[in-house]
C-alpha cells in the first residue's frame, strides 16, 4: 500500500544527464523509480521529442536492465519507446483529430514491460498501475459515445463553494423551521436531499447543486413527503402499548389539526367524529392485540387523512414554493459572485459550443474555460485520516482514499500536470459532498465491492451511472457533480450521457423521480444503439406503493431477467466510505433489492444473464463475501503482482 510522504524532497536533474533524471516528488506520492545508474547497460539516448512527450529511462537492480517510463501517461516499457502524435490534451483530448489514431487494445503491442522469468509464457499482460484498495482503477472502459460538448459550467473555487455551501444550509435550516412553524412537525428525513435530486432531474439552472429553473415549480416529491408525516410522523412500533399510544396522539393531533384551521364543515364533522369514536374504542378497550391498535389506526387514517389533506393543502405548497424560490435566489446569488471572481481573474463568461456525431471511447467532462488559479490549502495526517484545511474549516477523508483521489486525478486531469491545485480541488470536492450529503448516507450507500467484481468479470462491466470520486469502484463513472468531479474522472450526470455501446452497472440513489428517469433514459438509449448496450439496475423492491420506476423496469421491452435479493442477507457499502474505519464500511440492507438486466439484443448476445452468472452474482452478494475477499486477498493477492512505476523496488 502506498505511503504519504509528509515532506517531499525535490532534486533538480543533472544538468548533463536528461537521459537520468531523479523526478520531483509531489508530496502525496510515494518515492519515484530509481534513476538509471550511470555505469550500466547502455542503451540509445532519448531523443529531444521523446523527453518532451514524458518518456524517461531508469535501471531496474531486479531485472539488470533499463526501462523506459512515462511520467504522463504512466506506461512503462522494456524497449525504447516510439514517438506518438502530439495532440492538445483540452481541445482533443483523445486525440481524434490528430494523425496516426492507435489501433484498439485486440493484441498487447511490442515492448510491454515485464519480467525476463515471464518470457515465452504466453502473452505478457500489462503491469497494473494501481495500488491495491477496495477498486479497480485498472479497468479500462468499454462504453462508446458520441462526442460532447464542452460544458459551460464556471470552474469550481473554494471561496464561491464556501459561499454556496453557507447558502445550501441556510436553505435547509429554512424548510426545518416551516415545517416546524406551519405544521407543527420536523422536517421529514432526508426530503430536503431527495428534493435536491428530483429537481435536478428537471433543472436547467446553471447552479450544479441549487436548483434554479424548474416547472413545475411545487415538488412533489416534497409535497408528499411533508403531507406523509401529518399530523403525526408515524412510525412501526414494536410493543402493543407502543400501538396504543401512537392511536392516541394520532387521533388528538388530527382533531387539534381540523380545530385549528380553515377547514370547511364536512372535514370537521368527519374528523371529529372518528376522532371521538377512536376514544370511546380505547376506553371501552383494555389490553387489545397489536394488531387490534394497528388496524384501528389504519381506519381512522383511511378516514381522516383526505380531509387532512385538504385542510393543509395550500399551507404545504407553499412551503415548497418558498424554498424553491429562496433556491432561486441564491443561485443567481452564487452566479453573480462566480461571474465576478472570473473578470477578476481576466476569463470571459463561457459561450456554447456544437458537437458532432463522431463515436468516441467515453472521457471525462471537459470545460469550456480554463479553470482558476486556486489558493493553497494545508496538509495534515492524522493516524489513517488526512486532514485538509482552508481558511480554519478542516475537512477529512481516508488517507488510502485521497491516494484513490490522486491516482484518478494523475488520469484524468490535463491542466494540472504538476499537480498544484490536487489539494484544493480534493477540498472543493470534500466540501460540495458534505454540504450535498448533510450527514444522511442512506440515499447514497453503493455496491458491495464483490458486487462490481462479479459483474466486471461475468457481464463485462466496467462502468458505474451513479458514482462518485469517493466511492467509485471503476475510474469510468458518472456523479452529480460534473464541475467538481470531472478532475477525478467524471463523466457527468449519467441523464447527459449519450452511450452508444458498453456495459453498465446502475444503482441509483433512493429518489422515485430520479430512478424513473433513469430507466427512462436507459430504455432510450438501448432504443437508439445497434451496438452491444447493456444496463444492469439495482432498486429497491417497494411494493406499498410499488414506485413508477418499479412498474417501468419490470414491464420493459428490454428487460432479459430479473431476480430478487432478500432484505437482511446482503450488505451495501456506507456513504460516509472515505471517512468510516474499515470495520464499520458494510450495512445490512433492510429491504429486498431487485436486480434487472436492460439489454438490447446485441448486448444479450454479449452478456446475456444466464443462470451461471447470475447465481454468481447472488452469491457475490451474501453477507460476509466482502470480508471474505479481503482475508483471501491478504493471504495470496491478486491484483498485486507489482506496484506503480512511482513505488518500484529496485
Amino acid at each position: 500500500m502506498p505511503i504519504l510522504v509528509p515532506t517531499p524532497i525535490k532534486v533538480q536533474p543533472p544538468p548533463m544527464a536528461l537521459e537520468h533524471p531523479v523526478p520531483i516528488v509531489h508530496p502525496h506520492m510515494g518515492q519515484p523509480p530509481h534513476p538509471m545508474s550511470p555505469g550500466g547497460y547502455m542503451e540509445p539516448e532519448l531523443t529531444p521529442e521523446m523527453l518532451a512527450q514524458g518518456w524517461r529511462k531508469y535501471w531496474s537492480k531486479r531485472e539488470v536492465r533499463p526501462y523506459f517510463w512515462n511520467k504522463n501517461t504512466g506506461e512503462s516499457l522494456w524497449d525504447l519507446p516510439s514517438l506518438k502524435p502530439q495532440f492538445d490534451p483540452i481541445t482533443d483530448p483523445l486525440g481524434i483529430s490528430g494523425p496516426g489514431i492507435p489501433p484498439p487494445p485486440t493484441a498487447m503491442p511490442q515492448g510491454v514491460k515485464r519480467r525476463s522469468s515471464e518470457d515465452g509464457i504466453g502473452s505478457p499482460l500489462p503491469k497494473k498501475m494501481a495500488f491495491a484498495g477496495p477498486w479497480d482503477l485498472d479497468v479500462n472502459t468499454n462504453v462508446i459515445i458520441y462526442v460532447r460538448n464542452p460544458s459551460n459550467l464556471l470552474p469550481p473555487h473554494p471561496l464561491i463553494e464556501s459561499y454556496r455551501c453557507t447558502l445550501a444550509h441556510k436553505l435547509r435550516v429554512c424548510y426545518q423551521e416551516l415545517c416546524h412553524s406551519r405544521e407543527g412537525i420536523d422536517a421529514p428525513k432526508d426530503s430536503f436531499n431527495r428534493w435536491l435530486m428530483e429537481r435536478k432531474v428537471i433543472d436547467r439552472g446553471v447552479d450544479p447543486l441549487l436548483p434554479s429553473q424548474c416547472y413545475p415549480e411545487i415538488s412533489m416529491c416534497m409535497y408528499r413527503e411533508i403531507m406523509n408525516d401529518i399530523p403525526i410522523k408515524l412510525i412501526r412500533p414494536k410493543f402493543s402499548g407502543d400501538a396504543r399510544k401512537q392511536l392516541s396522539r394520532y387521533a388528538e393531533a388530527a382533531r387539534k389539526m381540523i380545530e385549528s384551521r380553515n377547514a370547511s364543515p364536512e372535514s370537521r364533522k368527519v374528523v371529529k367524529w372518528n376522532v371521538d369514536d377512536t376514544f370511546n374504542w380505547l376506553r371501552r378497550t383494555v389490553g387489545s392485540s397489536f394488531d387490534d391498535y394497528q388496524d384501528r389506526l389504519a381506519h381512522l387514517k383511511e378516514q381522516c387523512q383526505p380531509h387532512l389533506t385538504e385542510t393543509v393543502k395550500q399551507s404545504v405548497e407553499g412551503i415548497c414554493l418558498k424554498i424553491y424560490n429562496l433556491s432561486c435566489e441564491y443561485a443567481k446569488k452564487i452566479r453573480e459572485k462566480h461571474l465576478e471572481l472570473l473578470k477578476e481573474h481576466g476569463l470571459p463568461e463561457p459561450i456554447p459550443h456544437n458537437g458532432g456525431n463522431r463515436k468516441v471511447p467515453c472521457y471525462p467532462v471537459q470545460f469550456s474555460i480554463p479553470g482558476l488559479r486556486l489558493p493553497q490549502v494545508e496538509y495534515l495526517t492524522e493516524k489513517e485520516q488526512s486532514l485538509l484545511r482552508f481558511q480554519g474549516e478542516t475537512l477529512c477523508i481516508n488517507t488510502l482514499h485521497l491516494q484513490k483521489l490522486e491516482f484518478l486525478y494523475r488520469m484524468s486531469c490535463y491542466d494540472d500536470k504538476k499537480l498544484e491545485f490536487f489539494l484544493m480541488r480534493a477540498w472543493i470536492l470534500l466540501k460540495r459532498y458534505n454540504t450535498y450529503m448533510a450527514n444522511s448516507h442512506s440515499t447514497q450507500t453503493s455496491l458491495p465491492i464483490t458486487v462490481l467484481e462479479c459483474l466486471n468479470q461475468q457481464f463485462g462491466v466496467t462502468f458505474e451511472c451513479f458514482a462518485s470520486p469517493l466511492n467509485c469502484y471503476f475510474r469510468q463513472y458518472c456523479s452529480a457533480f460534473a464541475d467538481t468531479d470531472s478532475y477525478f474522472g467524471s463523466r457527468g450526470p449519467i441523464l447527459e450521457l449519450k452511450a452508444v455501446a458498453g456495459s453498465f452497472a446502475a444503482h441509483p440513489p433512493y429518489s422515485e423521480e430520479l430512478m424513473e428517469a433513469a430507466v427512462n433514459h436507459f430504455e432510450r438509449l438501448l432504443a437508439e444503439s445497434d451496438e452491444a448496450l447493456s444496463f444492469v439496475v439495482f432498486i429497491p423492491e417497494w411494493r406499498d406503493p410499488t414506485p413508477a420506476a418499479l412498474i417501468k423496469l419490470e414491464a420493459s421491452p428490454f428487460k432479459r431477467r430479473q431476480v430478487v435479493v432478500p432484505n437482511y442477507e446482503h450488505e451495501y457499502r456506507h456513504g460516509f466510505q472515505h471517512v468510516l474505519p474499515k470495520s464499520e464500511v458494510n450495512l445490512k440492507s433492510a429491504h429486498d433489492t431487485l436486480v434487472v438486466w436492460l439489454q438490447n439484443d446485441a448486448g444479450y448476445l454479449m452478456w446475456g444473464p444466464v443462470e451461471k452468472k447470475v447465481v454468481s452474482l447472488l452469491e457475490s452478494f451474501r453477507i460476509g463475501r466482502e470480508r471474505e475477499r479481503d482475508r483471501q486477498e491478504l493471504l495470496s493477492p491478486q491484483r498485486t503482482s507489482e506496484p506503480p512505476p512511482d513505488k518500484i523496488v529496485p
